[in-house]
């Protein structure tokens, strides 16, 4: 004895649809997808080629082209970690001469960094302009290490003339010997007093501000073999020293922007 049994409509619609072929995607959505995967695959590898130690393998991309896609989003290391890690804080700091019922004054030291740092301390969303300060100064010492003393010397000359940038050049071209290269220096010393010109026109105004001087610091942490000594204390403090210099502004900065953002932030920590 056989029997029949009938299918519901809405089994054989599920049947139907489980049997249709699946639409193939289009070939921009296939583009898309192919793109994201390249981008994926070229940032991973970018990555790594960053983080990693050097190897002939960063000049395939070039380590130009590296650091322009990493930095500034997308830097990091691994220098919080051995075998180098960091080891020591830098200061900026700046003065100024700034002009006062018809005369120059020379005002006091004032440490950016300290008021750049009260903006991440404490902070669970701290802002990118908490570390200025600390990465202009890194770079300027790095860079002033690699002078020779006659260099050294230069730079703490006073240039406080249009153009000085191009006379501190003519200066060291004008020391005897061979010398190490002032490229990189030259970099350096533009960034730091292009920083230093606008946190002073923050602090006392653009329209006072004669000169300014900038100065950068770095002290080492207490060593590591002492790190049980209660009275240890940290090494004294290494300074590149620099002497005045005319202000300078890149161009498109906007310096209102600068200075609400710091003197606002110099206003909250005064005592």
């Amino acid at each position: 004895m056989s029997t029949m049994t009938e299918t519901s409509p809405e089994v054989q619609d599920a049947a139907t649809a489980v049997a249709a072929p699946r639409p193939r995607p289009t070939w921009w959505v296939k583009l898309i997808a192919f793109a994201a995967c390249l981008l994926t695959l070229w940032h991973v590898g970018a990555s790594f080629l960053w983080i990693a130690p050097y190897s002939a393998l960063r000049e395939i991309p070039t380590q130009e082209v590296l650091a322009g896609y990493m930095l500034p989003m997308f830097g990091q290391s691994w220098s919080v970690f051995a075998p180098e890690p960091i080891n020591g804080d830098y200061h900026f700091n700046v003065r100024a001469v700034i002009e006062k019922d018809g005369q120059e004054i020379e005002t006091g030291w004032v440490s950016a960094t300290d008021v750049e740092l009260s903006m991440i301390r404490y902070n669970l969303f701290p802002p990118r302009a908490g570390i200025q300060s600390s990465e202009v100064a890194s770079g300027q010492m790095n860079a002033f290490n690699k002078l020779d003393d006659d260099q050294k010397a230069v730079v703490g000359l006073d240039f406080t003339e249009e153009g000085w940038e191009e006379w501190m050049v003519r200066s060291f071209d004008e020391l005897e010997g061979e010398k190490p290269s002032t490229e990189a220096y030259m970099a350096e010393e533009h960034l730091s007093t292009a920083y230093a010109t606008q946190v002073a026109y923050a602090i006392w105004g653009a329209d006072a501000v004669v000169q300014v001087q900038y100065r950068v610091s770095r002290q080492n942490v207490v060593p590591y073999a002492d790190r049980n000594d209660p009275s240890a204390q940290r090494p004294d403090p290494t300074f590149s020293t620099t002497g005045w210099r005319l202000p300078i502004e890149e161009e498109g900065q906007s310096r209102e922007n600068f200075a609400d953002t710091f003197r606002a932030q110099f206003e909250r920590i005064q005592p």
